[in-house]
């Protein structure tokens, strides 16, 4: 089994595990000489196809969430998913509003909020808006250029909004991310949604999992996301030592990364050390993997991991 196991997050269903691994793995490589591990991190990356490099492996599930379009939802899980869009999309305009460190771009998501929240237009008519119209209008949502943000985030929503309502789709999603992971697994990095599967993996083992890493993760206190994850309540994996969740504040999908308000009260005599916080720098694409994976509070951890 792979020493290291690295989950993807949404939008990669016409992509290939190979692909993302050769995304993935020079930015962590990176990340990992940055913080003072120059030898792992060629093991990582320099050294990776012979024997002395690190199996490291992304658990690709991302054909598991293609859907064709003879394939509809049933009338009542269609309306539950698309009520459950409107809060995480709603959750996502409020980070926006008070924590981006653009101004302009705050400034906008709570214009956009007075927006949604139904108030009249020049015409004296009252306006009802969805969230993701609302998110369409900011620039961080339109990295691909004008145009692109109503696709992403009708793609975002619906990948989330599925794996957290469809049975069929979680099982078949975890199950495949879970056959990477074994006795000789150290890591397991999540990003986005791949950050809520690999907690929930987590929960499966039976062995202990040295180090857990979740990235701009939508699992966070209070949020929708909490009442849908499982086990119910929300507690740590139990067989899990260590567990970093990293977020950076312009990055409007990922929760606020405070693990403990997201366990109150559950923590448990021989339960993993839990750390969480905001990147201390901001990147041009701050929901992309490649950012996080650069940055040395990640390199730091793994080169710890595999320095014993």
């Amino acid at each position: 089994m792979a020493a290291i196991v690295l989950v993807h997050g949404i939008a990669q269903e016409f992509r290939s595990a190979r692909s993302l691994e050769d995304e993935w793995l020079p930015r962590l490589a990176r990340g990992v000489k940055a913080a003072g591990y120059p030898e792992t991190a060629d093991r990582l990356w320099k050294y990776r196809q012979t024997r002395r490099g690190i199996d490291a492996r992304m658990a690709f599930y991302g054909d598991v969430m293609r859907r064709h379009p003879s394939q509809p939802d049933a009338p009542d899980v269609d309306e539950l998913r698309h009520e459950m869009a409107d809060r995480i999309g709603r959750e996502w305009l409020d980070r926006a509003a008070a924590r981006s460190s653009a101004p302009p771009e705050r400034q906008r998501a709570a214009r956009e909020i007075a927006r949604l929240e139904g108030g009249p237009d020049q015409t004296g008519r009252t306006v009802v808006l969805s969230p993701t119209c609302g998110l369409s209008g900011l620039k961080w949502f339109a990295a691909d250029g004008p145009g692109s943000a109503g696709g992403f985030v009708t793609k975002a929503l619906a990948q989330l909004t599925r794996y957290l309502t469809d049975d069929q789709t979680r099982a078949r999603v975890l199950d495949r991310v879970a056959a990477d992971i074994g006795f000789d697994t150290r890591v397991v990095i999540g990003h986005s949604l791949g950050a809520v599967i690999a907690y929930e993996v987590a929960h499966r083992l039976r062995r202990p999992l040295p180090l857990l890493i979740t990235l701009g993760s939508p699992l966070g206190p209070d949020t929708v996301i909490d009442d849908w994850v499982r086990p119910q309540p929300p507690q740590p994996p139990s067989y899990v030592e260590r567990w970093i969740n990293l977020a950076d504040r312009d990055d409007l999908i990922a929760a606020d990364p405070v693990l403990a308000r997201l366990f109150p009260g559950r923590h448990v005599d021989g339960g993993p050390e839990l750390r969480s916080g905001y990147t201390l720098e901001h990147g041009a694409a701050p929901h992309n993997p490649d950012f996080y994976l650069m940055r040395r509070e990640i390199g730091r951890s793994v080169g710890q991991a595999f320095a014993a």
